[in-house]
């Protein structure tokens, strides 16, 4: 199990993992291929020149290597998680720093694209929201429309349970519900089931209630 799974709740689902865009690793990557590139000159010229001992030298490659692949691991622990409920923010390695920002206190989304970024696929996110916090920014992300489409669509969809909920709250409590009402909300039931909004065991419970009542 990884770490961003063992922060879930036991009905919560993840819709989109995103990470920074790899262009962040790009300064990285021509540093150390450069570095490693000069090494591995040196070496050569050296092995030429002086064979017994400059075979020595190509150990200093590690160096570039593990700083490489310290920083890819990096990159990759850090996760943006958008779930039904909640968008995560995880970094760190072997330090966790973990953030949450429910849905229902993100007031606005801006979304911010250069050309470049249009280009390659990466931009900033900010997420304006009701929680402490305020304003949380996510820098470089990669598919940054494809975060956001699935940031407005679980806020809606967040929205339409809470009506649904509204509405069969009424239904429950009143003493004698229309006709329609009962079969109109089991539908509405069933399509925020096949969402995954809801679980079926979720979905069977209410139902039931629902049914009781006619």
């Amino acid at each position: 199990m990884s770490y961003a799974e063992k922060l879930l709740l036991p009905s919560e689902r993840v819709v989109r993992v995103a990470r920074d865009h790899w262009i962040v690793l790009l300064l990285t990557i021509l540093i150390d291929g450069a570095v490693g590139v000069v090494i591995v000159g040196l070496s050569v010229l050296g092995i030429i020149l002086s064979p017994p001992w400059t075979w020595f030298g190509l150990l200093l490659l590690l160096v570039p290597i593990a700083h490489l692949t310290l920083r890819i691991w990096v990159w990759w622990n850090k996760q943006y998680i958008i779930t039904d409920r909640r968008i995560i923010q995880i970094a760190g390695t072997f330090n966790k720093r973990v953030s949450d920002t429910l849905l229902e206190k993100v007031n606005d989304i801006v979304m911010e694209q250069s050309a470049l970024g249009q280009a390659l696929k990466f931009g900033d996110i900010e997420i304006i929201s009701g929680s402490e916090s305020g304003v949380d920014v996510f820098r470089r992300i990669a598919d940054p429309i494809m975060f956001k489409q699935a940031l407005l669509n679980q806020r809606e969809s967040l929205g339409s349970l809470a009506d649904f909920g509204e509405r069969a709250g009424r239904v429950l409590k009143a003493q004698a519900p229309g006709a329609g009402d009962v079969p109109e909300l089991i539908a509405e039931l069933d399509e925020l089931c096949q969402k995954g909004l809801i679980t079926d065991a979720e979905f069977e419970e209410k139902k039931r209630r629902l049914l009781d009542r006619i």
